[in-house]
């Protein structure tokens, strides 16, 4: 999962994801158990054609195992995971066992149904793993061997580094997963938190959880928490992308989900966008003024809407009008045009001291 901070800049550098870098570990360790030799740097075959080398960080032979470590590179984006090292431990199996895969220290083990892998298997995901066996197969057939291995994979520090990610609300204990479908990294993609919504759903649809909430951030994930009484399991981090949230609930429902957030960004839900970030929604303060306006607004307090800096402004100045609950209401319509019926919705708008500001629906 990867931190939103601040979009720098310029032109982008692209990265490589755990997977990529696993798989070009275990292909590094395999080939020196083989041969005694490790290739560095080592290059891999990613799913779309591309053929990125690494340099090893750490490499070790014994009798019957060898393991190769490297430095995940996440290009620019703000990856909790760059820098980590992912470590391939390599050793041989018996005739006709295939490879097998093993969660080490600092990778997660699945608990919870509901993930693409199930639980008590370690966390690594089918793509990184049809990686790994690719690479690994092109190293047995290049030398004569039959692939039997046994491949555990560690990331150092990874435990700790996992309670910046969803793993532990997602059922994944012990550390970070190893992911990529494609093996690169796109800076500033959304694709990785929208992933990481589709999971948190399926999780909670496997669990049989029946309501769930989706939250702006941490104030609207404590609150809805409190006032609904869910535990961290039921809420989803959606932070911007509602729309994302709800295309996938309309196919996969739950019975019932609350949308949590503050002022401003459900605003502009209220005003019919479904991704609030800053950068691609903007209040529309016109349109602010006009819900006023059916408040009963005087003409004094409707000019200082359209003149005001903030969404927040805009609160604090009509906090004697149920503003919020105007949001809130306009807010549920808009979210349950996405909807086909089968979900149970609620809205909550939170103010920034956490406090409940409106609320609509159920």
């Amino acid at each position: 999962m990867m931190l939103m901070n601040r979009k720098p800049q310029g032109v982008l550098r692209r990265g490589w994801s755990t997977g990529a870098c696993a798989a070009a570990a275990a292909r590094a360790a395999y080939q020196a158990l083989l041969t005694g030799t490790f290739p560095d740097p080592v290059t891999i075959r990613l799913p779309k054609g591309e053929t990125p080398s690494f340099v090893l960080a750490e490499r070790k032979l014994e009798n019957n195992a060898a393991s190769a470590g490297i430095i995940k590179d996440a290009g620019d984006d703000p990856d909790v995971t760059h820098g980590a090292l992912v470590i391939a431990h390599v050793c041989l199996g018996s005739a006709g066992s295939g490879i097998s895969f093993h969660a080490g220290a600092g990778v997660g083990t699945v608990t919870k149904p509901g993930l693409p892998i199930p639980p008590g298997e370690a966390a690594i995901n089918p793509g990184p793993r049809v990686l790994i066996g690719e690479m690994l197969s092109e190293v047995a057939a290049e030398n004569g061997v039959s692939l039997d291995v046994s491949v555990t994979l560690s990331i150092p520090n990874g435990e700790v580094i996992a309670e910046r990610t969803w793993n532990p609300r997602l059922g994944i204990v012990g550390g970070l997963s190893i992911l990529g479908t494609t093996g690169i990294v796109i800076p500033y993609s959304c694709s990785a938190w929208i992933h990481s919504i589709r999971q948190g759903i399926d999780v909670a649809r496997a669990t049989d959880v029946g309501h769930i909430a989706g939250a702006t951030g941490k104030t609207s994930e404590a609150a809805v928490r409190r006032i609904h009484g869910l535990d961290e399991a039921s809420v989803i981090d959606m932070g911007d992308f509602v729309g994302g949230m709800l295309k996938y609930l309309d196919g996969h429902p739950i019975p019932r989900l609350t949308i949590a957030g503050g002022f401003a960004k459900l605003t502009k839900l209220a005003q019919g966008h479904l991704d609030l970030h800053s950068s691609r929604s903007q209040v529309d303060f016109e349109k602010l003024a006009d819900m006023v306006s059916g408040l009963g607004g005087s003409p004094e307090l409707l000019a200082a809407v359209r003149g005001a800096n903030t969404a927040a402004e805009v609160l604090s100045i009509t906090d004697n009008l149920p503003l919020g609950e105007a949001v809130a209401t306009a807010a549920r319509a808009s979210a349950l045009g996405r909807l086909s019926g089968q979900v149970a919705l609620d809205v909550l708008v939170i103010g920034r001291e956490g406090k409940l500001v409106g609320h609509a629906g159920p």
